[in-house]
């Protein structure tokens, strides 16, 4: 349940996990003991009212919520079992069963007595770190076979500062082993550290009462469900800057895990985007401006990571990275972004033509890449008759694909998060002759219908949709329709399983974005939790069992209601065992799918790991035989395309940096997309990248999976043909 808690979106956008904050210099920190605002007792009441009369889930404020909460709470603020002894929350056990009725009153005593005991934990283990680095880091015995837990979020409390005292001392070494390995000699680790952890301290002793608040309202919320948030008027700023992309930056959604900054996703086309050097779940470790020094951002609040990053359009950040799915310990690089402002048209969908070879015989695919769903609304409302929409555009770049004699089209919506519901709707309509598109079903118990009505079909051609873990709310309203419909093959992996609606409701202080609705397809099944299913599965570098809805603590269910009517196109099953045999006969063969499956198989390897060792040798041996597996991985894949090998990891990470290695796998990770279906950033949540450290992808590269999709549509094209051609012969013998 907490490693679920981490992966959810408690920080929607700019919300901290761990209150640790705001420079101040000064190694000796002033702790001062908070106490909740007068405003705050009124908030929480709004808040309770607006969860328990308006959530979607009909839910009573209770004793069991309210032990529901107290774990939430405990989770947020101490996910990894590093600070809370085992007697605090024995102690804490007494408002198990009483903050149901301390919130109905508007009472945040308990809340806050466990936050200022959090905070004078949190002290306490700044400070027996700081010692010990002032004690000297050259004594420190990296010989042993001692070893650390990589994640302490199901682990027993520790008993007592014995124990706490011994973790801490791991968790040291376990830093500077790692900076020993990216060869950075004892005074200058000293110097980082000694930066970090007073940082840390000084920056803790400036939180105040309203991240407090903040925090437990959130534990409060997300006990309904994960993206039912409380936003504090400093977070609903942010969120409202993020929302209108009115602030220049390197285009990326951030979050707070344990003590990192981890990435959530990257705006289409924002600077991130276009650069491919950064991923969803990669961790920022350190923020340069132009030239300056690198400031560690380790244990820094999320929103002053964002102002850091944050600045003026053509000016260059500099970030120090671990890339997603690396195994514990694993060092962090550096990468250089140019802050610019992300514009609309940018977003847009683009086509391209794929040239598919099959028995000797080449054929054009068209391909449509929709990185999100996007409607601009000023420009409807103003009457544009140029106003531009997903739909409008997609149905234009149709015609151009026709006029270039495709013979199929695939709609590739891979790490597209979401967007306006209306478009995913609209966009339904293009490929099918009429009929519903979605059921939204709302917490009265009412459901209403989108519909297309009929308008002119864009294309009956042969359909295919691609798309991953991180496909998510709109994209999985379009594939499920087509995939009801039996309109088009739906093809990769599992998606997100974003089925919910959220709405912002203004608060005295603050805002709530509520749960209040639930998407269902035309066939009755809710997207939530579940995802699409795809027709024929790929393999899948994210990781199903820390990617998506069903990892999210409280995630609302999957459900079934009553199917609305609509004539299915015509009828794929037939087809879809003969296609997926061919197709597994043939990706045995193939160079991409072999590079891949090796992906997964090393990253399930690393995810299984649970301890990392402290011995240097053994540390230092383990980096070596990464490092030339990874090199031996890109060579197998180099080689069987036809390109030079590469001589180590130095020439692969220069290969990476000018855009020209092989790249982070076909198809795979990067970016989510911008807006949900309630105008909110997407969240499509997610996510852990699981390529590892494999270099960014080369744009002008051949995707694998996109090859593979494009050969699976020409087989079917070929069957479908075969099937007519049968039909046809039988119906002349019955005549």
């Amino acid at each position: 349940m907490a490693s679920a808690l981490r992966n959810s979106f408690l920080s929607f956008c700019l919300v901290l996990a761990l209150p640790a904050l705001a420079l101040k210099n000064g190694d000796n920190a002033n702790f001062e003991t908070l106490k909740p605002e007068d405003t705050h007792a009124r908030t929480s009441i709004n808040v309770i009212e607006q969860l328990t009369r308006h959530h979607y889930v009909r839910q009573r404020l209770d004793d069991d919520l309210s032990s529901q909460i107290l774990d939430r709470y405990l989770e947020m603020l101490d996910p990894q079992r590093s600070y809370f002894l085992a007697s605090d929350i024995e102690s804490f056990e007494g408002y198990r069963y009483v903050l149901d009725d301390a919130l109905r009153k508007g009472d945040l005593e308990p809340a806050f007595k466990i936050f200022n005991r959090y905070q004078q934990r949190l002290r306490d283990r700044l400070e027996f770190t700081l010692g010990l680095i002032a004690d000297g880091l050259e004594d420190l015995d990296f010989s042993t076979d001692d070893s650390i837990e990589t994640d302490r979020s199901e682990s027993p409390w520790l008993v007592d500062e014995a124990a706490m005292d011994d973790l801490w001392t791991r968790r040291l070494k376990a830093n500077v082993l790692s900076m020993r390995l990216n060869d950075r000699d004892f005074d200058a680790i000293r110097e980082s550290l000694e930066r970090r952890y007073s940082n840390r301290l000084s920056r803790s002793a400036q939180t105040n009462s309203e991240d407090a608040f903040q925090l437990y309202m959130n534990a409060v919320a997300t006990s309904f469900d994960p993206h039912t948030q409380y936003f504090s008027p400093r977070t609903s700023e942010n969120f409202n800057i993020n929302m209108s992309l009115s602030l220049e930056g390197i285009g990326a959604v951030l979050r707070s895990e344990d003590e990192f900054t981890t990435v959530v996703r990257l705006v289409p086309a924002g600077p991130a985007d276009k650069s491919s050097l950064l991923n969803p779940s990669d961790r920022i470790v350190g923020v340069g401006q132009e030239d300056d020094d690198i400031v560690d951002v380790i244990g820094w609040r999320l929103d002053d990571v964002v102002d850091l990053i944050r600045g003026p359009a053509g000016s260059k950040v500099r970030l120090d990275v671990v890339p997603a799915g690396s195994g514990p310990g694993a060092q962090p690089h550096q990468i250089s972004l140019v802050r610019e402002a992300v514009k609309l048209e940018e977003q847009s969908a683009q086509r391209r033509v794929l040239n598919v070879e099959r028995n000797g015989r080449e054929h054009k695919i068209g391909v449509i890449e929709i990185p999100t769903f996007y409607i601009d609304f000023k420009a409807l409302q103003a009457g544009d008759p140029e106003y531009k929409s997903t739909t409008r555009d997609v149905r234009r770049l149709i015609e151009e694909l026709e006029a270039e004699g495709v013979e199929g089209i695939v709609v590739d919506l891979r790490n597209n998060g979401g967007g306006s519901l209306q478009e995913a709707s609209a966009l339904t309509g293009l490929f099918i002759k009429a009929g519903p598109t979605v059921q939204v079903r709302s917490a009265s118990g009412r459901v209403d219908l989108f519909n297309d009505e009929g308008g002119d079909v864009a294309w009956d051609g042969p359909l295919a949709v691609l798309v991953n873990r991180l496909s998510a709310s709109a994209s999985e309203i379009f594939a499920g329709a087509i995939q009801d419909y039996q309109r088009g093959l739906v093809l990769g992996g599992q998606t997100f399983g974003k089925g919910t609606v959220q709405t912002l409701i203004p608060l005295n202080r603050g805002q709530l974005k509520l749960t209040q609705a639930k998407f269902y397809r035309v066939s009755g099944q809710s997207t939530q939790h579940q995802g699409i299913i795809p027709d024929i599965e790929f393999p899948e570098l994210f990781d199903q069992e820390k990617i998506g809805e069903s990892t999210l603590s409280d995630a609302l269910p999957w459900d079934v209601i009553r199917p609305t009517r609509f004539r299915r196109e015509q009828s794929l099953a037939p087809m879809i065992s003969m296609l997926e045999t061919r197709h597994q006969s043939r990706v045995e063969q193939d160079p991409e799918f072999a590079y891949l499956n090796e992906l997964v198989r090393r990253n399930r390897e690393q995810a299984a790991r649970t301890t990392l060792s402290l011995n240097e040798a053994q540390r230092r041996q383990e980096k070596a035989d990464e490092e030339a597996w990874r090199v031996d991985l890109e060579n197998r894949r180099r080689l069987a395309s036809g390109k030079q090998p590469i001589e180590d990891m130095e020439q692969l990470r220069q290969l990476s940096a000018a855009g020209e290695a092989s790249g982070a796998v076909p198809g795979g990770p990067p970016p989510l997309s911008s807006l949900d279906e309630d105008g909110m950033p997407a969240e499509g949540e997610a996510a852990d990248d699981e390529s590892g450290q494999i270099a960014a992808r080369d744009t002008d590269e051949v995707d694998g999976l996109l090859q593979e999709t494009g050969k699976i549509l020409i087989d079917f094209v070929t069957l479908r043909q075969s099937v007519a051609e049968l039909d046809d012969a039988s119906a002349r013998r019955s005549n």
